[in-house]
């Protein structure tokens, strides 16, 4: 039930890890960069690397936070800090934190973070791993799991701080806003969140006014025959209107988070576009092996080869980089010249 509870963007690995899970399927998810897309202009892939802001705070200490599973922590310290997530990485080095950071979540994939110990199995966290870090702060998403790991390290006396897993554009400001109260550095966070949120309006005002363009996000696994058609609770829908169209797996009634792909589904979704993950549309075999799937091939996106593929590493993240994601689906799904 925990496998994939970790990242994407926190809010993906959430719903991906019940959805498998119910189906009996299994295989990798881990995040990296790959794949290929038809409608994908020449500089539009999300920077490997993050952008801290300019001046670095000097946290605050000690303070104590509401944490989102109910319990109050206190930080006393935050010389030693293990995120468990790709997203949650994220915002402590951007915060300008990221020096403090002694280990990584296997999401985390971005250059920075690149050659810290890894400190999860797949997507469950090793506690043992953690706690060999003596770190003075865990920060990890309310799907991070087994809950006995976690328990192990709260258990050690680590201060563990949860926070809320991401679903939308909407949780970008909390969640930044909650990693830096507990870090001691609320002005930074407020000054983050301004920053993120206000890119983001900049990409919203240049999305291309006039027809909605209807969007279906896939979740692929080749090797591991997982073929998943997101619905109104796959995270997806916030990024995709925000792009400007419509979550055609939502429209088309699809209310779970993801349903196995049939060509009945497809059928009835009628996407003019596929959002995929770069490594799941890699594991297909690109876009000639993902036309080969039952159904695909009959839909508007298929018959165009109009597909968008995102970094997993970020695509549902809901972080500091949400405006670069948003910006690459953009591009890739109206063309630079702005035209369908």
């Amino acid at each position: 039930m925990r496998r994939l509870r970790n990242r994407l963007a926190g809010a993906l690995l959430s719903v991906l890890a019940l959805t498998l899970t119910a189906t009996g399927c299994g295989g990798s998810s881990e995040a990296a960069p790959g794949g290929a897309s038809r409608a994908a202009p020449a500089g539009q892939s999300v920077a490997d690397r993050v952008e801290p802001l300019a001046k670095s705070p000097e946290p605050r200490l000690p303070v104590t936070v509401r944490s989102a599973d109910g319990e109050r922590v206190t930080v006393k310290e935050a010389k030693r800090i293990v995120p468990l997530s790709g997203s949650l990485s994220e915002i402590v080095f951007t915060l300008g934190l990221g020096d403090r950071v002694v280990a990584r979540d296997v999401t985390a994939t971005f250059e920075q973070a690149a050659k810290l110990p890894v400190v999860t199995r797949g997507h469950d966290v090793s506690a043992e791993s953690v706690l060999a870090l003596r770190p003075d702060l865990v920060i990890a998403e309310t799907t991070t799991g087994p809950a006995e790991a976690v328990g192990q390290i709260r258990a050690a006396g680590v201060p563990v701080l949860f926070v809320e897993a991401a679903k939308g554009l909407d949780d970008v400001g909390p969640r930044i806003g909650a990693v830096a109260d507990a870090l001691g550095v609320p002005a930074a966070g407020k000054k983050l969140t301004r920053r993120s949120e206000q890119r983001i309006e900049a990409v919203r005002r240049d999305v291309p006014h006039g027809e909605e363009p209807r969007v279906a996000f896939l979740y692929l696994r080749g090797s591991a025959s997982v073929y998943l058609i997101g619905g109104a609770d796959s995270g997806a829908g916030s990024l995709i209107e925000a792009a400007g169209a419509v979550d055609a797996g939502a429209a088309s009634g699809l209310d779970k988070d993801f349903t196995a792909i049939t060509s009945e589904a497809l059928v009835k979704a009628a996407p003019d576009a596929i959002l995929v993950m770069s490594k799941g549309l890699e594991s297909v075999g690109g876009v000639d092996g993902l036309v080969k799937i039952p159904g695909v091939a009959q839909t508007p996106a298929g018959m165009d080869r109009r597909i968008v593929s995102v970094e997993d590493g970020v695509l549902l993240n809901y972080g500091p980089r949400t405006d670069q994601v948003l910006k690459s689906v953009v591009a890739q799904l109206y063309g630079e010249d702005g035209d369908q």
